[in-house]
């Protein structure tokens, strides 16, 4: 089990902690039900009750009760388990607000969501009871997590084990079948794309296409009911979270973890003149960031940002997360665009701003992983290496060197034969960017990544120098143009076996590098396999078979699932791979690995050779200092460029042998486990890794 955090103050500053934000949304007690609303500047508030059926027709109207704090409130049994509800909001005209008395708004707490026409929802009031049957959360320690990134639908949607009538739901991927593949995979964490109920901007549905990912927040408690079956929609939102909640006792029992990639930086509500759903009929001016003339200030590059320097929606995102982890037992979060949740007043990133310490502070969400996306579009929103003690970033520094080093690096030097840099960037960052993350943070405060949802999979990251979004409707504009990518001699598909044979090199050492690096690996479901969007670098907007996972794969794509599963087992396997902090030259730090760094020639590595760019080729040396696990001494042997090379295995005091574990060389993953001698010589060919163990 991860060790308990020791406990914290909360700074004083944030008062959205106190009781005043208590209960809000609906509690079902004795009495009826107990409804809480928060508006500063709302000068009524009713509860607005509907059929069951008819979700138009309108069977009790009841207005609020100001009780102080800016809390609204009434207690009635027409609130209860089942019932349909919305709130009709009146206030002031003025610059930052957009009261309409006439329009039936979600509930910010809402459990559940029935939908009434595109566009409009009601909300309703849920059981949450729920018998966990003794399931436990797994507790993984961040230093063998192993991050498996991947979309609901899409995981599941095509698997031939999972029963068509569980494809693309939440029982799908809690279908042993699908746990079956994880497992054997070896990742102990499962993050999904949001979850949280979302819908289609309108510019999509104009053009015929669909928000696949999900970045379009609707409501933060209530799941997103089309992830569910037919069977549970049908039997309402009380069927569609026990679902939710049965994948994740389900992969629980599997000893997997199940992590949210949450979206609180922006909603649906998008721009001013588009959708008046909830907040921003609520309170505009207390939930979004406003110019004094009303004009939003979007930092999210989504049409509104949520404006976490309130209590409200700083108490809002707290509560979201205590229900999300007590509720349905979620062990963590990856925040997309987290910068947005760190700035200030006035609009300014801090990192010790109240919500994000609040967030890893809390003792209502101890013990879990906390992950930040580092940045947004807003001034100072690039932040990798910046936010406090407790998260976790996404570390785009490493993504950028390691498909450097493997890809465009090689791409330029095929042209102007020789390497554009040396070997000392990739070296930092396998070793843990710690310049980057301070000692206090420790190399477990990176989350490396190759590939991620945005961007190209792996296999398109090698068979592609350009995006091709043209199926996304915005003319190939719209995706990154600075992907690192190589195509490795031809744009796209191709026969031409020499190619595809590179190509398939280039992956292992890819994943290679992402899976024996120190910090935290995350994979991008159906890396493992190489799968493919056909170049396009941004398909958010498919919900197709293009985005859906193909689970009938060519020999070459199981070999490759091989290496991965074999270099997971390696991670697990090698402590001196996971370090949880960083070593110092003149003191031993328990729980780090030390380091020397050899060249080609088994010789300590020279200042010149770390930047010279002809000189590619490193052997990286770490020795564990566990507290609880035997002491463990790795090699590994990198070369990056394409040109055959003979590398001497260094002659270190007390070291006898080196055992060969794995190599990106072989088609499929070599288990013989050969033995060397210090001072023998491997042949490698163009751009390779080799892992020895070292006794």
């Amino acid at each position: 089990m991860a060790s308990p955090k020791p406990p914290t103050s909360v700074p004083p500053t944030a008062a959205f902690l106190g009781p005043d934000y208590d209960r809000l949304g609906v509690r079902v007690g004795p009495d009826g039900g107990t409804l809480r609303v928060w508006s500063d500047a709302a000068s009524s508030v009713e509860l607005v009750v509907v059929d069951a059926t008819d979700l138009d027709w309108i069977t009790a109207a009841i207005p609020l009760t100001p009780v102080g704090g800016d809390i609204w409130e009434v207690t009635t049994h027409e609130l209860k388990v089942g019932s349909r509800y919305a709130l009709r909001v009146d206030g002031p005209s003025s610059p930052r607000n957009t009261f309409n008395k006439e329009t039936l708004l979600i509930d910010p707490y809402a459990r559940g969501l029935v939908p009434v026409r595109r566009g409009e929802w009601r909300c309703v009031v849920v059981d949450g009871a729920y018998d966990w049957a003794g399931a436990e959360r797994p507790g993984v320690p961040l230093d063998r997590t192993v991050i498996y990134e991947a979309h609901v639908k899409g995981l599941t949607k095509r698997h031939p084990g999972v029963p068509p009538a569980l494809h693309g739901t939440y029982a799908g991927l809690g279908h042993p079948a699908m746990i079956a593949h994880l497992t054997e995979l070896g990742v102990t964490a499962v993050e999904l794309l949001p979850i949280h109920a979302f819908e289609t901007e309108p510019r999509l549905l104009q053009n015929g296409l669909t928000n696949y990912w999900g970045y379009n927040t609707l409501n933060f408690f209530t799941p997103h009911d089309p992830y569910a079956t037919a069977e549970a929609v049908a039997a309402g939102p009380d069927a569609v979270l026990r679902e939710v909640k049965d994948m994740v006792r389900a992969l629980h029992a599997a000893g997997i973890e199940v992590l949210l990639d949450v979206v609180y930086n922006h909603t649906a509500e998008l721009e001013l003149g588009a959708p008046r759903s909830s907040f921003r009929g609520i309170d505009n001016a207390g939930y979004y960031r406003q110019q004094d003339d009303g004009a939003y200030i979007d930092v999210t590059g989504c049409g509104n940002s949520i404006n976490t320097s309130t209590d409200a929606a700083a108490r809002l995102v707290i509560d979201s997360l205590r229900y999300w982890a007590n509720e349905i037992q979620i062990d963590g979060f990856r925040f997309d665009l987290a910068a947005t949740l760190g700035r200030d007043a006035r609009h300014e990133f801090s990192s010790d701003h109240p919500l994000l310490r609040a967030i890893v502070d809390d003792p209502e969400l101890a013990n879990l992983k906390m992950i930040a996306e580092p940045w947004d579009v807003g001034m100072g929103g690039w932040q990798t290496g910046n936010f406090g003690t407790g998260w976790s970033e996404w570390n785009d520094r490493y993504r950028d060197r390691v498909r450097n080093f493997w890809l465009s690096d090689v791409d330029y030097a095929r042209r102007a034969s020789t390497s554009p840099a040396g070997v000392g960037g990739f070296a930092t960052r396998l070793a843990g960017s710690s310049n980057t993350f301070s000692d206090e943070r420790g190399p477990l405060a990176s989350i490396n990544f190759v590939t991620a949802h945005d961007g190209f999979t792996l296999r398109d990251l090698v068979s592609y120098d350009v995006k091709h979004n043209m199926g996304n409707g915005e003319q190939n504009r719209d995706g990154a143009d600075t992907n690192r990518s190589f195509n490795h001699g031809a744009e796209g598909s191709t026969d031409d076996p020499g190619i595809l044979h590179t190509r398939r090199k280039a992956m292992r050492n890819l994943l290679g590098t992402l899976l024996l690096s120190a910090g935290v690996p995350m994979m991008t479901a159906g890396d493992e396999f190489g799968r493919t969007q056909r170049g396009n670098n941004n398909p958010y907007c498919h919900d197709s078979p293009l985005t859906w996972l193909d689970w009938h794969h060519a020999p070459w794509q199981d070999d490759l699932l091989a290496h991965a599963r074999r270099l997971i087992q390696l991670r697990q396997e090698n402590p001196a791979l996971r370090p949880r902090r960083f070593a110092h030259a003149s003191d031993v730090v328990p729980n780090s690995s030390v380091i020397d760094w050899y060249d080609e020639h088994g010789e300590t590595m020279s200042h010149e050779r770390w930047s010279d760019p002809s000189h590619r080729t490193l052997q990286y040396d770490a020795a564990s200092t566990p507290q609880e696990e035997d002491p463990n001494r790795i090699l590994l042997v990198v070369h990056g460029n394409e040109r055959p090379i003979d590398v001497t295995l260094p002659r270190i005091d007390g070291i006898t042998r080196f055992t060969s574990l794995w190599s990106s060389v072989p088609e499929r993953p070599d288990r013989d486990e050969v033995v060397y001698a210090p001072g023998d010589t491997i042949a490698l060919p163009g751009t390779a890794l080799h892992l020895f163990r070292m006794e």
